[in-house]
């Protein structure tokens, strides 16, 4: 008995569609291999040349292939679903995976930075010596360099900018461990306070795997719901189906638990200070910026195409994640005495501003001319929220004392006197966080809270106006102590960077300043980017 011959589809892959995540996995790849082969002392400047041309040649890239989009529903969205249905490269993802390049090329700047440690980056020499053993000295003594940093950071922004396009939940789960396990790496990196690095690096890497671990049950069971992984068709099942179902709602809770955790919002934040504080402040700045870019995406993308159909189930557990998370953030950070610290809880607290803008649920271009959909606001916030945490991280990264850099908020009493341009520079980086007008925060804050509003999220909104005011505080004792209380002893001390940490703080300052009196383009431009396709 001869079997007929079974017909055999060849999938179809659009490269030059998918070309800038090709290109930065193709770059991370070719960085691997520079470690493999190239010599220790030319590694730095191979490396950072890569990862720069590379970043850069990405960019270019989304702006080729966002020129390019077609469009659909008379133009309410744009884009293709490409990979035989795992990747959305549309309006939104070409966005993200904008905002995504731009904030990795400035953090570059600040990883490649040699002149504040003595012509050596801030990272770790050897990182399988143990702290303050002999081999650790030896190390540190002959100046030897992690130049591997570089690749996995090309690995993490690839990683985040597959999780934030993902179309289906399996090529999500992928992603998120594309990018979460160089960070777990990059984290316990630092050349000094090596205990504490590895500690938040141990801790970060633990509470991540529980969050995979939820994550991944939470798609099991959408599956068994919906018996597919794709969103669109997750949506088709979800509309089908009349009242609750328990594996649709458990399943639904499980995916929240590990996207809320990547975004730092309560109760799952507990890693974020520990490993803001304990990582390379490079590598800290990174990581508020970019992996809140990436899990908003992700989070947008899951509850809007794949279980807006239950909206009425989700958007209640979303009040009260947004006003938990904005009440702990805004609280818990006035007992800081560390500025990492506060910056962390900080970044807790905009979680929750930014979860008031999801709420709303209103996206759609059919709004955008006299409303601002929630969507248009939250990719605002994003881009506003990312320019101005990094420009603060990179102004901790050269206040300094002699075992490096100081982060207690009593060693910084006295800055405006020693440097009153970079204590200026960081008082005003501190006004837009607190959301004070002409700031890029300000804008953010205002897209948001009018989405909500429309959205009908008004008693969200109080709380979030709020704690605003609660925030305002701590952000406006750290100016006082910088300009307004004598230092302790020799006072804070200011070290002279390089031009790349300069360029990463007068970038971040004029961004924030830019969107807080210019908004309108970067606000056309989400507005632009339109829906998310199924």
């Amino acid at each position: 008995m001869i079997l007929a011959a079974a017909e055999f589809d060849k999938p179809e892959i659009a490269y030059g569609t998918l070309s800038p995540l090709l290109i930065v996995f193709g770059a991370a790849l070719v960085g691997v291999l520079v470690e493999a082969f190239a010599p220790r002392e030319r590694r730095y400047v191979a490396q950072v040349g890569l990862s720069m041309l590379g970043l850069l040649a990405a960019l270019v890239a989304v702006v080729l292939v966002g020129l390019d989009l077609t469009t659909h529903n008379d133009g309410s969205s744009r884009g293709s679903i490409e990979a035989m249905g795992a990747v959305a490269v549309d309006g939104p993802s070409i966005f993200l995976w904008g905002t995504l390049l731009v904030f990795s090329l400035i953090s570059l700047l600040l990883f490649a930075e040699r002149q504040l440690e003595g012509g050596i980056t801030a990272f770790a020499g050897q990182a399988a010596a143990l702290p303050g053993t002999e081999a650790e000295r030896e190390a540190s003594a002959q100046g030897v360099e992690h130049s591997e940093v570089f690749p996995l950071m090309l690995f993490a922004v690839g990683g985040m900018m597959l999780f934030a396009s993902a179309n289906d939940l399996l090529t999500m789960f992928v992603a998120l461990e594309v990018f979460s396990l160089p960070l777990y790496l990059l984290c316990g990196l630092a050349r000094r306070r090596r205990l504490i690095s590895q500690e938040a690096a141990m801790k970060y890497f633990l509470l991540g795997s529980f969050s995979s671990a939820f994550f991944l049950y939470g798609i099991a069971l959408v599956y068994g719901f919906a018996g597919s992984f794709q969103l669109a068709e997750i949506d088709t099942a979800v509309s089908a189906t009349v009242g609750g179902d328990s594996l649709l709602l458990i399943g639904m809770a499980l995916l929240a638990v590990g996207l809320l955790f990547k975004v730092s919002a309560a109760p799952f934040h507990a890693w974020t200070p520990d490993v803001y504080q304990g990582a390379p402040t490079a590598v800290t700045a990174f990581m508020a910026a970019c992996t809140k870019v990436a899990a908003f995406g992700a989070l947008l993308r899951v509850f809007y195409v794949s279980l807006g159909g239950v909206r009425w189930e989700w958007e209640p557990m979303m009040w009260i994640v947004a006003a938990l998370t904005m009440a702990v953030g805004s609280v818990i950070a006035i007992t800081q005495t560390d500025i990492k610290r506060m910056l962390a809880y900080s970044s807790i607290a905009h979680a929750g501003f930014l979860i008031t803008g999801f709420v709303g649920a209103r996206q759609g271009l059919e709004i955008a001319g006299t409303e601002i959909s929630s969507l248009q606001a939250v990719l605002f916030y994003l881009v506003a929220y990312g320019f101005t945490t990094i420009g603060a991280f990179a102004v901790i990264t050269v206040v300094r004392d002699a075992g490096g850099e100081t982060t207690h908020l009593a060693r910084w009493a006295g800055l405006g006197k020693e440097s009153p341009v970079l204590a200026g520079v960081f008082a005003f980086f501190l006004l837009a966080l607190a959301g004070i007008p002409l700031t890029s925060g300000f804008t953010g804050k205002w897209a948001v809270f009018t989405s909500a509003w429309a959205g009908g999220a008004w008693p969200l909104v109080l709380v979030a106006v709020l704690m605003s005011v609660v925030a305002a505080f701590f952000y406006v004792r750290v100016i006082v102590v910088m300009f307004f209380s004598d230092p302790v002893g020799d006072g804070p001390a200011v070290a002279v960077p390089s031009v790349m940490t300069t360029a990463t703080i007068t970038i971040g300052a004029a961004m924030t300043l830019l969107l807080g009196v210019m908004p309108q383009p970067m606000l056309e431009l989400a507005r632009t980017a339109g829906e998310f396709i199924r």
